[in-house]
C-alpha cells in the first residue's frame, strides 16, 4: 500500500504545493537518469506476498494485528484489511541455488505466519480471492488500523464523488455481481504476489514491455480467484475487482476515457521517464501529503534524493507493471514492480511463477528482433482480460503464431525462452527444470488454482451443500492441500460425497 501518512485535512493550496514537488522531482529523476546516477540491473529476485486470515469456520479473522504482535518479524506488515498481513520477502540472487533459497525462505515464512495465526484462533490462507468473504464482512471494523488506509479510502471516495460500483459477470458461468458500497474494503478481498527486477535505466523499456507482453500468460497459468461475494466470476477476477474497487472516475469521466488508477497502460515505452511522466500528467494526487526534502540539494551533494512525493504519487497509481523507484543504501535504483499474480495456492507454486516471469522476460528483453515491434500493444491488453477472464481456457495473441491457446503458446514458445532467460541469469539446468516444469505441467494439464476450486465447488454442491457451505468447505480442504507443497495441477479432484 505504500508510505504511511498522516489522516488529515488536505487544503487546496497543499495540493498545489504536491503537484509542484512531483514536477521538481521529476526533473529530478531525469537528471539522475542523464548522469548516469542510477544503478544497474541486479541479478535478483524480490518476492511480497500477500495473504488472508481466516477463523475455524474459514470465515475472515479480523485479527492482523495480534497476529504481527506474536509474529514480530519486520518482513511482515499489515494490508488494507484487518483479515490481511504482507510478507516482504528477502531478495534473493536468481544464480545458482538463489531460487530453491527463495523457495525454503518463502515456505519457511508462511509456516511462522501459519503458526502465529493459529495461536489467535486463525489459519493462513495464500489465495487469490478469499472465497468466503461477504459484502457484510465490511459492515464493522474491516479496515487495518493505520491512518494510511482510512486516508486512502476516503481519498478515492471523494474524488469518485459517490459509493464504488461491482459489475462482473462470469464468462462461463453466467453469474453476475451487481455491488454498491461506499468504501473500497473490497479491494482487500483479494491478494496478489509481487516480483521485483532491478533493472537499469537504459535496459527499463525493454524490460517493461517485455513483462507487459506476457502478463496475459502469466496470469492464465496462475489464476487462483474464481470466486467473488458468493459468484463463480472470472478465473481471475481479483484483476476486475482491483480496477473496479479503486476506480476514482465518475460514469461520466469513464465515458470521456479518462484513465483508471489501475491501469494496464496506453502503448509501448521507449524512455525510462515516460511511465513516471505519466503519472504526473495524467493522474490527480489522492495522498498529496508534503514531507521536507531538497531533492536538488541532495542530488547536488552526491546523494541518492528520496524523492518522497514521487514514490508516494506512483504508489497509488496501480499499473500492473509499475515502474518503483527505491534508495538502497546510498545508491538509488529503479524496479519493474510485477502486480498480475494472485496468491498461492503453494510455496513451489509461487517461485514457479517466479522462476517463468524473470526467465522469459529477460529473453525476450535481450532478444534480437523486440516483442514490442512485432505484437500489437491492442493486443497483448486484450490478451490480459481474456486470460483474467478465461484463465488457461483463453486464447492468447503472440508474434508468428497469431492467437493460439495459451497451453499451446506457453508449451511452444515461452517455456523454451523462459529456460534461456534463466539459463542467463546463472540458473543450473536441475533447478531451471524443477521450476518450469510446474508451470509445464499447469499449461498441459490445463489445470491451475483457479480451475481446481470451482471443480471442488461443483463437488460440495452436488453432495447437497449450498454455495456458502460449499465455498467454506472447499477452502478447508484447499488449505489441507497446500500444506503438502504440492503444485496444483497435481492436486487430485474432490469428489461428490454420497
Amino acid at each position: 500500500m505504500g508510505q504511511d501518512v498522516e489522516k488529515r485535512t488536505v487544503s487546496g493550496a497543499d495540493r498545489r504545493r504536491f503537484r509542484e514537488m512531483l514536477h521538481l522531482e521529476l526533473e529530478v529523476l531525469r537528471k539522475q537518469v542523464v548522469a548516469g546516477r542510477l544503478a544497474g540491473s541486479e541479478p535478483c529476485a524480490g518476492i511480497e506476498v500477500e495473504l488472508h486470515l481466516v477463523d475455524e469456520d474459514m470465515q475472515p479473522a479480523m485479527v492482523n494485528e495480534q497476529v504481527l504482535e506474536r509474529l514480530a518479524d519486520p518482513r511482515f506488515q499489515t494490508e488494507l484489511g484487518a483479515f490481511n498481513i504482507e510478507l516482504n520477502g528477502q531478495p534473493h540472487r536468481l544464480a545458482d541455488d538463489g531460487l530453491p533459497a527463495l523457495h525454503e525462505d518463502l515456505a519457511a515464512a508462511l509456516a511462522k505466519a501459519e503458526e502465529a495465526a493459529v495461536a489467535v484462533g486463525a489459519r493462513v490462507a495464500p489465495v487469490g480471492i478469499l472465497p468466503t468473504v461477504l459484502p457484510e464482512h465490511y459492515e464493522g471494523d474491516w479496515r487495518s488500523d493505520k491512518a494510511r488506509y482510512a486516508a486512502l479510502d476516503e481519498a478515492i471516495a471523494a474524488a469518485r464523488g459517490e459509493d464504488m460500483e461491482l459489475r462482473i459477470e462470469g464468462p462461463v458461468s453466467g453469474e453476475r455481481l451487481e455491488l454498491h458500497l461506499p468504501t473500497i474494503g473490497p479491494e482487500s478481498a483479494g491478494t496478489s504476489v509481487q516480483l521485483h527486477q532491478q533493472v537499469a535505466p537504459e535496459e527499463f523499456p525493454r524490460r517493461w514491455n517485455a513483462a507487459q507482453a506476457v502478463a496475459g500468460v502469466q496470469v492464465a497459468l496462475a489464476a487462483n480467484s474464481p470466486f467473488l461475494f458468493g459468484r463463480h466470476l472470472w478465473a481471475e477476477t481479483r484483476i476486475e475487482l482491483f480496477t473496479q474497487s479503486t476506480d476514482t472516475r465518475s460514469a461520466e469521466l469513464r465515458n470521456q476515457g479518462v484513465r483508471p488508477r489501475v491501469f494496464f497502460g496506453d502503448g509501448w515505452i521507449g524512455n525510462v521517464l515516460d511511465l513516471f511522466e505519466e503519472d504526473v500528467r495524467y493522474f490527480p494526487s489522492l495522498l498529496p501529503v508534503l514531507e521536507q526534502d531538497d531533492a536538488l540539494e541532495a542530488l547536488d551533494a552526491g546523494r541518492a534524493p528520496e524523492l518522497p512525493a514521487l514514490r508516494l504519487h506512483t504508489g497509488t497509481i496501480y499499473r500492473w507493471n509499475r515502474p518503483v523507484y527505491d534508495v538502497a543504501g546510498e545508491e538509488a535504483h529503479l524496479r519493474v514492480e510485477n502486480r498480475v499474480l494472485p496468491a498461492g495456492p503453494t510455496s513451489v507454486d509461487v517461485v514457479a511463477d517466479a522462476a517463468f516471469f524473470h526467465g522469459v522476460v529477460r529473453a525476450l528483453a535481450e532478444a534480437s528482433d523486440p516483442v514490442e515491434e512485432r505484437l500489437l500493444f491492442t493486443d497483448a491488453h486484450r490478451s490480459f482480460l481474456d486470460c483474467a477472464r478465461l484463465g488457461l481456457g483463453a486464447q492468447a495473441s503472440w508474434p508468428g503464431v497469431g492467437r493460439v491457446p495459451v497451453g499451446r503458446l506457453v508449451l511452444d514458445v515461452l517455456l523454451p525462452l523462459a529456460d534461456e532467460g534463466l539459463q542467463h541469469w546463472g540458473v543450473p539446468r536441475e533447478i531451471r527444470d524443477r521450476y518450469l516444469e510446474v508451470i509445464a505441467g499447469r499449461a498441459r494439464s490445463g489445470r491451475n488454482g483457479a480451475v481446481w476450486q470451482v471443480e471442488a465447488v461443483h463437488a460440495l454442491q452436488e453432495s447437497g451443500c449450498d454455495r456458502r457451505e460449499a465455498l467454506a468447505g472447499m477452502l478447508r480442504e484447499y488449505l489441507q492441500r497446500r500444506r503438502s507443497d504440492q503444485p496444483v495441477h497435481e492436486w487430485e479432484p474432490l469428489a461428490p460425497r454420497p
